[in-house]
């Protein structure tokens, strides 16, 4: 039924019913001409009616008057996925206004908030300046505070933890990042559920499951490692030979696992902070170093470029066969978080990144910024 569409979900149940305005007004003890009122929009019935009516018509009074209370997870990946690419296209208030509003109509569908929360959290950073982009955060840490406060659903919560130590890192507060998740790396833990999920399947025969399951863990792992991988860089700028030991790990795990075709935007996210890393030592090392960063760009630029060329979607490979239906099932689906715009805008600003400036071949630049173009 439409939402707040009560005249017409009359008029359709109604006639799903087979019965007369004249028969439903005898049942309900008003006149015809009331619930012809009703059905042509002119008036409402009385609150105490509504009751009978939902009762008559075996719906709820909710159905019966359209309005809707939650979202289903088909309805959540399409509103997302407009509204990342509203926010492309569009003035930022503007679909800031709109999210806001859906928000205070869906607030207490929790899956719907965590999506609000990482639409806000990707988009944020539109905003005309530092103090709306501050809001914003403020506004996503609420949304995560009312999750883990009143949602049942614990992969909800855990999300909702997550998102938020996002936004504690990004307001600088990673005391409470700590706080929040430091437990989860116990060292006497023995929780490994995509293990034990892919044991139990194997136990009961169930070969397609357990198959299914050890890529998905697998495929999970591998993103965490290579995430991991990268911040190991961020942390070892000084380190000459650690920081190329380890980009020759790391590059042996995406040519081994072709990361550049299976997941594109990993790929790039590695070439890019290798090159970021290796900035410096081009004082140094400049004979050596500025070939191998302008490598890495090179790798970068078309890496960005392969994944805007494929429509930027999560898919599975010759390896990862039991992907598809797994990113299918995804809360957002196959889609990226931002859209193709969005995604290239910010490869592009990539290239401007100020220790690129201070390489001697500029004109290799601008030619990866070309690619990016086209």
């Amino acid at each position: 039924m439409n939402k707040l569409a009560f005249s017409e979900n009359i008029v359709n149940l109604r006639h799903k019913s087979k019965i007369t305005q004249e028969q439903l007004a005898d049942f309900l003890g008003v006149t015809k001409a009331s619930v012809s009122k009703w059905e042509t929009g002119n008036t409402m019935p009385d609150i105490q009616i509504l009751p009978l009516l939902a009762s008559y018509f075996d719906v709820s009074v909710d159905e019966l008057l359209g309005y809707e209370l939650s979202l289903s997870r088909e309805q959540i990946k399409c509103l997302y996925h407009r509204l990342a690419e509203d926010f492309a296209e569009k003035p930022f208030e503007e679909v800031m206004k709109e999210t806001q509003e859906l928000v205070k109509k869906y607030y207490s569908c929790y899956p719907f908030l965590q999506q609000i929360c990482v639409l806000w959290m990707n988009h944020a950073p539109l905003a005309n300046d530092v103090e709306r982009q501050r809001e914003i955060r403020e506004n996503i840490t609420d949304l995560c505070d009312r999750m883990i406060q009143n949602c049942r659903d614990i992969g909800v919560c855990n999300n909702a933890i997550a998102i938020k130590s996002l936004i504690d890192l990004q307001n600088g507060n990673a005391e409470k990042v700590i706080e929040a998740m430091g437990d989860s790396l116990d060292v006497n833990s023995i929780e490994d559920r995509g293990s034990l999920l892919t044991m139990a399947y194997m136990t009961l025969g169930d070969v397609e499951s357990a198959d299914k399951t050890a890529q998905i863990c697998m495929y999970r792992d591998l993103s965490e490692l290579l995430s991991s991988g990268l911040h190991l860089l961020t942390l070892h700028t000084n380190d000459w030979k650690y920081n190329e030991e380890i980009r020759k790990r790391l590059e042996s795990i995406i040519d081994s696992f072709q990361i550049e075709t299976l997941n594109p935007n990993s790929a790039a996210g590695y070439y890019f902070q290798a090159a970021v890393s290796l900035c410096v030592f081009l004082e140094e090392r400049k004979e050596a170093v500025e070939p191998l960063i302008l490598e890495y760009l090179e790798k970068y630029t078309l890496a960005a470029k392969r994944l805007l060329d494929e429509g930027i979607i999560l898919h599975g490979d010759t390896f990862f066969t039991k992907l598809d239906e797994w990113f299918e099932g995804l809360d957002l689906g196959i889609k990226g978080v931002r859209s193709e715009k969005l995604v290239k805008e910010s490869a592009l600003e990539g290239l401007n990144y100020p220790g690129f400036q201070r390489l001697t071949h500029q004109e290799k630049l601008e030619q990866y910024r070309k690619i990016l173009r086209s």
